[in-house]
């Protein structure tokens, strides 16, 4: 079976490559053609353009409206020396100059037994367009030398008046030769499919289809062809495919077609099919080479699963024998699991007694965590509420009604705070973070040092406030954000006991994000420290808790922003709040 599969996708294999084949030559040769053909379209667009500027000039030299002008002897003599030289040194095949009745008076080849002077050529319709236009091109057989070339022809005009007309005739030997040098085949056809220009000298004057006898009789009246026989190009289409008969032998081609400038004229380029129709089989053979050592793998692959599978099936059946005669000893030993298994039972939930003991005495060190953290931020407010309260006893003391009264609001803000400080512990419990707003930074610190201000003061501490822009707003919550000035502005105060001229300095700066720099001019933060700076209950001072930086560290989180130790300009530490602008 395995055989037969493999033969059958060798099979399908080696159609569909087949067809792959033949249609990649098709599309490697009609690449090949269209490229051919635009290049040579350009060598023919180029020598056109070279020669179709010759007649525009000549109209305009002198001694060729002097020759059609005064009709002398001596000016046609002079300008027939003129038209040669000018002839040899252009590679045109002939130059010549007609009156108005269509009587040549000059030529270039004015020496040569098949000369154009004198002849009339009025019935030629390159003379005719040119008269009736003003210039006019033709592809023809000459009349006297039996050559094909392209005349191109212009009208002379002198104060309005029609002198005659000039052509210069093109002969394209050398490009055909050129062409031929490729292995494809290149011809140019007319409006009436007659090849006119072809790599094969063969072709030429032959047509891509049969002509009806009134077309023939047209083209043999006009003389363009001369006596040629115009006989059809044995060829016959199929698929796109352009087979041609020579001789014995027959070629393929695939065509490109290219629009040439002259009038109902076409360059088609053949190229050979057959070279890429090797390359591709050559390919498709290769390819099929290795599908076939593929499959002839897979199937002794198989054969040997196969294999396998019988050779595993014996043992198979031993091994179900083998079981059969254990089931007695696993039925002994399955009474041993269960009392194992009860076992076990007993002691998975023993662990999970003591995994729920070891998760509640977690909780409660986090809550003793925040409760020591609540209990350092409170002690501010509540002291600063005392210091006013004892201020509000003096003035009410003194009769200074107004002063107590102005005590007695700030008490009532400093318990809001306090309010505030406990209410963040509740949100904090229930996972409900305060919305973040924008907050003026300005007033921030100014409730800031309403807290603290007094400490400061009694300390003797110079405090130098710098704000780039005092109206800035951050992204944050005002009581969180002045928690954090305090944390900050406390441990610098109490790093500067025993300092000679205390200072400490608050500089913002910055747009995005905000720049605040809290610094001091104290010892600065031991080397050891560096490191937990920002851990919980880290700290380099004996009484102290080791929360503030971590308060102010998990706060500044919260606000998508960051802190960091930085080197104090003033030579102790500092830290820098990068805030989010509002």
């Amino acid at each position: 079976m395995a055989s037969i599969v493999g033969a059958l996708a060798l099979l399908v294999a080696a159609l569909g490559l087949a067809q792959w084949a033949a249609g990649h030559a098709r599309s490697e040769t009609d690449a090949e053609a269209r490229q051919n053909g635009r290049a040579h379209l350009s060598l023919l667009e180029s020598e056109l353009q070279k020669f179709r500027l010759l007649p525009r000039v000549l109209t305009e030299f002198p001694d060729v409206r002097a020759a059609l002008a005064d009709r002398s002897t001596a000016a046609s003599a002079r300008l027939n020396r003129e038209l040669e030289q000018l002839a040899g040194r252009t590679d045109a095949a002939v130059i010549y100059v007609m009156d108005a009745s269509g009587t040549t008076i000059a030529a270039s080849n004015w020496r040569m037994p098949t000369s154009f002077v004198g002849q009339n050529y009025r019935f030629r319709p390159y003379y005719q367009g040119a008269m009736r236009t003003g210039e006019a091109e033709l592809f023809a057989l000459g009349t006297v030398s039996g050559r094909p070339g392209l005349y191109l022809a212009r009208k002379v005009v002198a104060d309005e008046r029609t002198l005659g007309v000039i052509v210069v005739k093109v002969e394209f030997d050398r490009l055909e030769k050129k062409w031929a040098d490729s292995s494809a085949a290149t011809l140019v056809t007319d409006k009436a499919g007659i090849i006119i220009m072809a790599s094969d000298p063969a072709w030429q004057f032959r047509s891509l289809a049969p002509l009806s006898p009134a077309k023939r009789d047209e083209l043999r009246q006009s003389l363009r062809y001369g006596e040629q026989s115009l006989t059809p190009l044995p060829m016959d289409r199929n698929d796109g495919n352009l087979a041609i008969q020579d001789g014995s032998r027959e070629t393929v081609y695939r065509q490109a077609s290219e629009r040439v400038s002259l009038p109902g004229t076409t360059l088609h380029l053949l190229q050979p099919l057959q070279p890429k129709r090797d390359s591709a089989n050559a390919t498709a053979r290769v390819i099929f080479l290795i599908l076939l050592i593929l499959v002839g793998a897979a199937i002794i692959t198989l054969l040997r699963i196969v294999e396998r599978q019988t050779i595993r099936h014996a043992a198979h059946l031993a091994l179900e024998r083998e079981v059969a005669a254990r089931t007695h000893d696993l039925s002994n030993a399955n009474a041993e699991l269960k009392q194992a298994s009860e076992r076990q039972a007993e002691t998975d939930r023993r662990y999970r007694a003591a995994r729920e003991e070891l998760a509640q005495a977690s909780r409660l060190g986090s809550i003793g965590q925040i409760t020591a953290g609540v209990a350092h931020e409170i002690n501010q407010p509540v002291a600063a509420i005392r210091t006013f309260a004892e201020n509000s006893l003096r003035y009410l003391e003194r009769g200074d009604a107004d002063k107590a009264r102005g005590n007695l609001d700030t008490i009532v803000d400093l318990t809001a705070r306090v309010g505030a400080i406990t209410n963040e512990l509740r949100n904090f419990a229930r996972r409900k973070p305060r919305p973040l707003g924008p907050v003026v930074l300005q007033s921030a610190i100014d409730g800031t040092l309403l807290l603290i201000g007094d400490r400061i003061r009694a300390q003797g501490i110079a405090l130098d406030i710098a704000l780039e822009r005092p109206e800035a707003r951050v992204h944050a919550d005002r009581v969180r954000l002045e928690q954090i000035f305090v944390n900050l502005l406390q441990n610098a105060a109490d790093a500067l006991h025993g300092v000679t001229d205390p200072r400490i300095s608050i500089r913002a700066h910055g747009d995005d994000p905000t720049i605040i720099d809290i610094c001091d001019n104290g010892p600065g933060v031991p080397a050891d420290l560096v490191p937990q700076l920002f851990t919980p209950f880290a700290t380099g001072r004996p009484d102290g808790l080791g929360l503030g930086l971590a308060i102010v560290s998990n706060i500044v989180d919260d606000f998508g922003g960051s802190v960091s130790l930085i080197a104090s300009p003033l030579g102790g530490a500092g830290f820098r709040l990068a805030l989010q602008p509002a």
